[in-house]
């Protein structure tokens, strides 16, 4: 089971959203049958079989074992990843795109970029998986509280500033073997407090 995956279909992004198919695919974080899982669920074996089959033609679930109990074959599932995100790509053309919005100091503009960070990172993720390579990312998160907007002003002054410099002194256009790395700084109000 993967730690986490990106879904980046459609279909299969749609089936993850029905309700009863994601409460079963929280529960199948522990392997589970259509039986044990019917009580849990509040359905019948059939209707949970049903979902199952769904969730496992768009590769959520995944076979763990079959045991046989009497005159029928009981599969037990889990589910392919403990925990899952949509792609903003399986939007299509409805995806936000920093390119649409590009008034950086805008709520829109950082939602794209985020956007965007997730479609990246997870076609990464699964292209890493495809070659059994580790993928090396970095994200730094953390909190400040400001006394006033102006100090809010100044940080981020200060900020750009500062990643630009360190950019400016890493940055190798020349370098023949180099490859090209996305920086995202965010800040944003936490929820909570007021905007």
């Amino acid at each position: 089971m993967q730690e986490l995956t990106v879904i980046d279909d459609p279909a299969a992004a749609g089936v993850s959203l029905d309700p009863i198919r994601a409460r079963l695919l929280a529960a199948l974080v522990e392997p589970g049958s259509a039986t044990t899982l019917a009580a849990a669920v509040g359905l019948s074996r059939q209707k949970v079989n049903y979902h199952l089959r769904t969730l496992e033609e768009h590769g959520l679930v995944e076979l763990v074992e079959e045991r046989r109990r009497g005159n029928m074959t009981e599969r037990v599932m889990r589910a392919t990843a403990a925990s899952f995100v949509i792609s903003p790509s399986t939007l299509g053309a409805m995806a936000p795109d920093p390119r649409r919005s590009p008034d950086r100091l805008s709520a829109r503009w950082l939602v794209a970029v985020a956007a965007r960070t997730v479609r990246e990172v997870g076609e990464l993720i699964a292209g890493a998986r495809r070659a059994d390579k580790r993928l090396a990312t970095l994200a730094i998160d953390g909190e400040v509280r400001f006394a006033s907007a102006a100090d809010r002003a100044a940080f981020a002054e200060e900020l750009a500033t500062a990643v630009t410099a360190l950019v400016g002194r890493y940055h190798d256009d020349g370098a023949p073997d180099g490859r090209p790395h996305r920086i995202v700084v965010a800040v944003h109000p936490m929820i909570g407090d007021s905007p």
